[in-house]
């Protein structure tokens, strides 16, 4: 089993990513959550991992850090939810955030991360209870850390199909007073990406 991965990041396009170990490069996949941690691309990086064995494919799958992995092989041992299922939440919520989600019952934040339906939502609600808990920091009363409006609203854009660097760009040329919820970033940076449209 490969637990961790050490090297230089010689490439990263949500979700795929590539890391350099002595000349060999490994391909991952990655939740949002961690691409938002990652170093540039030739600098060193170190990711926790997660190697899923199918008949036809090994599919690595890297994170920032292991509480993050854990509650991805937690996901993994949920009925109906395979790696993507599992990394599209962990795109979409933060581990923090899905605890809560799942402490309080949130069914309809649970149902906007894409790919999650709701009776999907409801076994999260039911069986993840106890097992979150079994996650060395993760629970109900456990610290949130969110991420900024800018980067869900980049993160949503990207869902929508449009690439990182167009989704930043739009996103950062929205003029707004305070911070603005991530909706009005959303609907501005579409806006704007609307008129660069021929």
């Amino acid at each position: 089993m490969i637990g961790q991965i050490s090297g230089t990041l010689v490439y990263k396009h949500p979700p795929q990513l590539m890391v350099d170990v002595g000349g060999v490069a490994y391909e991952l996949e990655a939740p949002m959550t961690a691409f938002y941690e990652l170093s540039e691309v030739g600098e060193r990086v170190s990711l926790f991992t997660h190697l899923a064995i199918r008949d036809d494919a090994h599919l690595l799958f890297g994170f920032a850090d292991l509480q993050q992995r854990d509650v991805f092989r937690v996901l993994l041992k949920i009925s109906g939810v395979g790696p993507r299922v599992a990394l599209a939440l962990l795109s979409g919520l933060t581990v923090d955030d899905l605890a809560a989600c799942v402490a309080a019952g949130d069914i309809a934040q649970l149902t906007r991360v894409p790919g999650i339906g709701r009776k999907t939502a409801e076994r999260l609600v039911i069986e993840l209870r106890d097992r979150l808990e079994s996650v060395s920091g993760v629970g109900p009363d456990s610290s949130r850390s969110t991420l900024t409006p800018q980067q869900d609203a980049v993160s949503a854009l990207m869902a929508l199909g449009y690439r990182e660097t167009e989704a930043s760009r739009a996103v950062r040329a929205v003029e707004v007073d305070g911070v603005p919820p991530v909706e009005t970033l959303i609907r501005e940076a579409l806006k704007g990406l609307s008129r660069e449209t021929p």
